[in-house]
């Protein structure tokens, strides 16, 4: 089973958290493409209006399973070894599902200001459709 990511190729902390998914998962599970990769996202009907509510993750096998934001960050957690025993405790603190969800908020909402913009977008080397671009696009 495949699972995608959709990130923002051109966010530092983004991209630091895609390349601890790479090294954990080593392109089992998961597979990337950057929001900027907008002929890779057309295929999802996935459009730039889409990509402003945060990171998406799509269930390769039924692509119309999807989560976005909060709930894709959880549900990759979740999918990690041992990760839903720490994702479900998550969930049931109350009042914790909220606080998360507004705290994605403001860190999706100001990437740029707190962890900086890239000069240059980052392309994974485990991507979604096996014909893998460089690590770093000009």
């Amino acid at each position: 089973m495949n699972y995608y990511v959709i990130y923002d190729g051109n966010c530092n902390l983004c991209v630091t958290l895609v390349q601890f998914l790479e090294t954990l998962d080593k392109g089992k599970l998961f597979r990337y493409a950057s929001m900027q990769d907008e002929q890779t996202l057309l295929q999802w009907g996935i459009t730039a209006q889409d990509c402003e509510q945060g990171v998406i993750l799509i269930d390769g096998n039924e692509p119309q399973r999807r989560w976005q934001g909060s709930n894709a960050a959880e549900e990759i957690g979740r999918l990690l070894p041992a990760g839903s025993i720490f994702v479900d405790a998550y969930r049931a603190l109350p009042g914790m599902k909220w606080a998360g969800d507004r705290f994605y908020e403001q860190i999706r909402d100001n990437r740029y200001a707190l962890f900086g913009k890239r000069s240059s977008t980052y392309e994974s080397s485990y991507c979604v459709d096996g014909s893998c671009k460089s690590t770093e696009v000009k």
